[in-house]
């Protein structure tokens, strides 16, 4: 077993190496433009939300309660429709370099997990490419199949 103290570097670095592909990936590749959609009539749309000063969360509509959601009102909105999930931030411009800080801290805590990991199920010495198939595998978990859930739960794809 290595101790976790001899694996800081390795944890730093690889926050770093995550840190910079992603933000490469993202702004050259701009394959998430797609993940977003403009409403139609935007402003009438915000203009009408502005007034009840909602406070940052996820709100989901049509809202009712598990013991309603098989009554004849609730199923007749949710066939009316719309149906969805409409996630609230505070105001103000995007605070991107806020966004970055907490990406960087999620890529130390997700580097820091799996160091323990491998600290913990690999003894010293342990070949590279084993070592890697254990850490590729726990980081691909991590950041891979992180947000599977958003498309299961909220309709994200």
């Amino acid at each position: 077993m290595v101790p976790l103290e001899a694996l800081w570097l390795p944890i730093m670095l690889s926050a770093v190496i995550v840190f910079v592909a992603s933000s490469l990936i993202h702004m050259l590749l701009r394959y998430h433009r797609s993940d977003y959609h403009q409403l139609p009539n935007e402003d009438k749309f915000m203009a009408l939300l502005r007034p009840d000063n909602l406070k940052p969360g996820l709100y989901v509509f049509p809202y009712c309660l598990p013991k309603d959601m098989k009554s004849p009102a609730a199923l007749e909105k949710y066939k009316q429709g719309p149906v969805g999930h409409l996630n609230i931030i505070p105001s103000g411009p995007p605070a991107l370099p806020n966004f970055s800080g907490l990406w960087f801290g999620f890529c130390l805590v997700i580097g820091f997990f799996v160091a323990y990991l491998a600290a913990h199920t690999l003894p010293a010495g342990t070949p590279y490419l084993a070592v890697f198939r254990v850490v590729g595998t726990a980081a691909f978990l991590a950041y891979g199949l992180a947000n599977l859930s958003n498309g299961i739960w909220r309709g994200q794809v």
